[in-house]
């Protein structure tokens, strides 16, 4: 495996840093009091006119749409290996990825309605998503039922002639608060009575469809995220034509995972990108203060935690990009393991060092003046988010047992040995 950067990705990454540290870093507080402002006024929600007027400029520079491979209406786009670099730039504060065209869960949407929409839904849905007109949002976990397993959703898809009719309660459906949010992609039962993985379909709704109520925002750790937010989202006698249904009925499992594979990607870079910032602002800190008459950072816990921070960040970029090398080259399917180990490692890793740089700060640490406390309450939500820990780790013991019985098999001996 060859995980050295192209001359490609090489200029990408300059661009991309230098663009960072003119436009990004500099405004990264005044994003918040912009929000914070409308808040103030009555209206959370509304999007901010700094990363608006950014966009712009990120796409002049040739920053813009970065993440969408073999896409004819996206030429632009990269493989998984050559993004992941610079999608983890990108994590480092919470607002870029959007500049660039390139946030969640608009990719995953994109990169579903690129591979299995229509051309008509593709025109209808995908350019303006790619032009960055509109926003969407994916409507797939409930409140009802332990969405860890996705057989349990129970949002009804039915048939009625040349129209579906949608219902059911969605929940963490982010960006759907966003004024901008045009249309949805929601996951639901087209056939309870088929084999447990063909019951669930997916299928393309627009925003403003009589019978969608948007419920409320949900808060994750007390901040609610405006104005992309996560929000409760009701479905009740939703109609849509029948052409919106991606794929046919019974394909929804087959669709989620060829979705959440490059979001996966994308999340785990992004958080080993803002590891590498709470890393860089830990040993700052630390340099910085004076406690008992010494430098913090002499003390030798302080070394032992950097240290091992170092090693944590390395070891995650490693094996994320390993897991993006096998999808570019022998699919989602194969990389299965890859995938769904990187999805544990990643965000526990980042969630241990910005914990040790909360510490390092003190009380600054779980405070506004530092990106500290909201990077650490979003990396632990990603322990959720995409699959739990529980269900990546029972898939990956799984595949371990299956790959040993195999091994025992052909070898002709007994799968459990003694001493």
């Amino acid at each position: 495996m060859n995980f050295d950067y192209t001359p490609k990705v090489k200029d990408l990454q300059a661009r991309l840093l230098a663009f960072m540290d003119e436009h990004v870093y500099p405004n990264e507080a005044q994003f918040f009091k912009e929000v914070e402002a409308n808040r103030a006024k009555g209206d959370a929600w509304i999007p901010t006119e700094l990363i608006e007027s950014l966009k712009p400029k990120a796409r002049a520079a040739g920053l813009w749409n970065l993440f969408l491979p073999h896409s004819k209406r996206a030429p632009e786009g990269l493989s998984n290996l050559e993004y992941a670099p610079l999608c983890e730039i990108m994590g480092r504060v919470p607002f870029a990825a959007e500049v660039f065209n390139c946030s969640a869960p608009d990719t995953g949407n994109m990169e579903t309605l690129e591979r299995y929409a229509s051309e008509s839904l593709k025109d209808q849905w995908l350019e303006p998503l790619l032009k960055g007109e509109i926003r969407s949002a994916f409507l797939m976990t409930e409140p009802e039922v332990a969405s860890s397993d996705a057989t349990n959703i129970q949002c009804s898809i039915t048939r009625e002639g040349d129209e579906y009719v949608i219902n059911g309660r969605k929940w963490w459906s982010s960006g759907a608060g966003d004024p901008r949010c045009a249309v949805y992609i929601v996951m639901g039962k087209t056939n309870p009575d088929a084999p447990r993985h063909s019951q669930q379909s997916m299928i393309v709704v627009p925003a403003n469809s009589p019978g969608i109520e948007v419920i409320r925002p949900l808060s994750v750790f007390g901040y609610d995220d405006a104005p992309h937010g996560h929000m409760e989202v009701v479905l009740k006698n939703v109609r849509v034509p029948a052409g919106n249904i991606l794929l046919g009925e019974g394909r929804g499992f087959e669709i989620a995972q060829g979705r959440l594979g490059p979001g996966r990607i994308h999340h785990c870079m992004r958080s080993i990108g803002i590891a590498e910032r709470a890393l860089e602002l830990m040993c700052a800190r630390l340099n910085a203060r004076v406690a008992f008459g010494k430098p913090v950072s002499s003390q030798s816990v302080w070394h032992e935690r950097i240290a091992e921070a170092r090693c944590m960040i390395e070891q995650a970029r490693l094996l994320t990009l390993k897991a993006a090398y096998m999808m570019d080259t022998v699919g989602n399917k194969v990389a299965k393991a890859e995938i769904a180990m990187i999805k544990v490692v990643a965000p526990n890793m980042a969630c241990q060092i910005i914990d040790w740089a909360i510490q390092a700060h003190g009380g600054g640490g779980v405070s506004q003046d530092f990106p500290l406390a909201y990077a650490y309450a979003h990396q632990r939500t990603l322990r959720l988010a995409d699959g739990p820990d529980e269900v990546h780790r029972q898939s990956i013991a799984k595949l371990e047992l299956a790959k040993h019985s195999l091994i025992a098999k052909e070898l002709d001996m007994p799968v459990t040995r003694g001493c």
